[in-house]
């Protein structure tokens, strides 16, 4: 087992190189669970079917001063399940996204190729999504402004692409979003026919986490994730650490650049630690004016046991060697 993650630190040495503080997609403290929403690629990479579901209440408390305004909430469901056969898998995101005036669901299918690499394996993947964006009460900053949307929704397909890669006692992996760029559009609160729009902007996210074993009884996985808005160049990095006790209860801490520190705690259940389940806690340490002090978030995950290889091993005898 490789003991110096020297990958992981070059890795967020070069990330920081280019951070600018931000927040674009859905934030989430469970990333280093959350393979899925970052990476098609990640499709059944580990070779059995895991479920996850998270719910994520950003700046509790927050209350906008006017119009719809007031604390994110975010809901995720996430599947991953390998198809053995065709060395690939498949993988399914659905997610509701409360943002203000702005209420977003968006649903992802994807399809993962499988390569052995390096003594792990590299997943390929593309998805393939609806997405259904919805946009509340707005006033504008100038009266009779027509490109101003109220009570108004579209929908619109866009496609994905990433890459995942898994090790025995580490993982990187990368994906980007909406490469189609699919607007969306809007009507006024006149309905005169006069539509605002909404390009999807591509969003790219890098991550990379190392297992690293203490003793017998711990594990420290430091972990590090990068969003990237592609149009504005404006991104966001977050990086921390989680150790694990005796395969059974895990416990973190982290820090969000320009936004956050980040904390967890997490048990294993079940045969084989089937399930999962965690809590994420942020503190909100830039920005205080605007946020509320806190954020939580809480994840159950389950994971469906290895399929098991049924092939009988060829029987040799001696008799036949001559």
């Amino acid at each position: 087992m490789m003991r110096k993650p020297g990958f992981l630190i070059f890795l967020v040495g070069f990330l920081s190189s280019f951070l600018v503080q931000a927040q674009q997609l859905p934030q989430f403290s469970h990333y280093g669970f959350n393979g899925q929403f970052i990476s098609p690629g990640y499709a059944g990479v580990k070779g059995q079917t895991e479920m996850n579901v998270l719910y994520r209440y950003q700046w509790l408390g927050y209350n906008g001063s006017f119009d719809a305004g007031g604390s994110p909430k975010t809901a995720l469901f996430t599947i991953s399940a390998p198809l053995t056969a065709l060395k690939s898998g498949i993988g399914l995101v659905v997610m509701k996204d409360e943002i203000g005036a702005v209420d977003i669901f968006n649903a992802q299918l994807s399809y993962s190729y499988h390569l052995s690499l390096g003594g792990g394996v590299l997943g390929i993947g593309v998805q393939g999504g609806l997405t259904n964006m919805s946009k509340g009460g707005y006033r504008a900053n100038d009266l009779g402004d027509v490109r101003v949307p109220y009570n108004s929704s579209d929908r619109k397909f866009d496609m994905g692409a990433g890459l995942w890669f898994q090790h025995e006692n580490w993982y990187a992996g990368a994906g980007i979003t909406n490469l189609l760029g699919a607007a969306y559009q809007f009507e006024n609160q006149a309905r005169d026919g006069n539509l605002g729009e909404v390009t999807g902007e591509k969003h790219l996210m890098v991550t990379g986490g190392y297992e690293l074993e203490l003793s017998s009884a711990i594990d420290v996985t430091p972990t590090v994730l990068l969003k990237r808005d592609m149009n504005a160049g404006i991104n966001s990095l977050e990086a921390g650490a989680r150790a694990t006790f005796n395969d059974k209860f895990w416990g973190g801490a982290g820090y969000r650049f320009g936004e956050a520190i980040t904390g967890m705690l997490g048990v294993y259940l079940l045969k084989d630690n089937a399930l999962s389940f965690g809590y994420a806690f942020d503190y909100t340490a830039v920005g205080t004016d605007a946020k509320s002090a806190t954020s939580h978030e809480v994840m159950l995950g389950y994971r469906l046991p290895k399929p098991k290889n049924n092939t009988k091993p060829p029987i040799r005898t001696p008799r036949y060697f001559f």
